[in-house]
């Protein structure tokens, strides 16, 4: 029978993306070890553990802060850590670009830096695409689009694997909706990554079809289904923590 550890050697690095981000290209912006890895406070709350031994899934939960969530994104069901419990799982999907389609650009768009982050955090919060943090932008190149000054759209990079690119944080205020701005982002940040010989992937909840629909539209295809788990530590392991801690003063 193949065990737990043949299964995750043979698979295609973008069934475990983060993994495959964390423990190579983006490392450096990650804790954690050979055992299991997350990114660092400030860029987002994505983990991965290298395998679902039990020493590995150890490993992740330490990583954790009594109070934090953290989110497994991979093609399998993770099992569950010592000390944690699952708050939510959800269904996704994962595309990658094949071919990307023509597509004739309607709005001026601008390259977002660090004097933007307070206005990508909160249309990220109003419109959720995904976890944006205060350093999630130093991940890769985000671009948006702007009515009167005031940001009303955007998309950007995320995880980073040997030759792969996620498109990521594509999103539109609500009252701005189906004028082509998310289509004509996503575009822009696909061909960008395309530029650099490498091929765009990205995500979305398997019932969010609209955004599923669209990035059909753009050339990407539907790779593989996924799983996000969203992981918090149980009260019990957090009470050992802090026990810990005391004796340790």
């Amino acid at each position: 029978m193949v065990n737990a550890m043949q299964r995750l050697v043979k698979s295609h690095p973008l069934d475990r993306p983060v993994w495959g981000a964390l423990e190579c290209r983006q490392a450096a912006v990650s804790i954690g070890n050979h055992l299991a890895r997350r990114f660092a406070p400030g860029f987002g709350p994505f983990a991965a553990t290298s395998d679902h031994q039990r020493e590995a899934l150890d490993a992740l939960t330490e990583l954790m802060a009594p109070s934090e969530r953290l989110l497994l994104l991979q093609a399998a069901v993770s099992p569950v850590p010592r000390g944690s419990i699952v708050e939510r799982r959800a269904a996704g999907v994962q595309m990658v670009l094949k071919a990307l389609q023509p597509l004739a650009g309607r709005a001026a768009v601008d390259r977002l830096g660090l004097a933007d982050v307070p206005e990508m955090r909160a249309l990220a919060e109003l419109t959720r695409p995904g976890p944006f943090e205060a350093r999630t932008h130093e991940l890769g190149a985000f671009y948006g689009i702007r009515d009167q000054g005031r940001l009303i759209a955007m998309a950007g990079e995320r995880m980073r694997l040997n030759g792969f690119v996620e498109v990521s944080a594509v999103c539109t205020h609500p009252d701005y909706r189906g004028r082509g701005y998310a289509a004509q982002l996503t575009s822009i940040v696909a061909s960008q990554i395309l530029n650099r010989g490498e091929t765009a992937f990205l995500h979305a909840y398997a019932s969010n079809t609209p955004a599923i629909a669209l990035y059909k539209a753009l050339g990407f295809v539907a790779r593989c289904d996924m799983i996000v788990t969203v992981l918090a530590r149980t009260a019990s392991r957090s009470r050992d923590r802090q026990l810990e801690t005391m004796r340790a003063a």
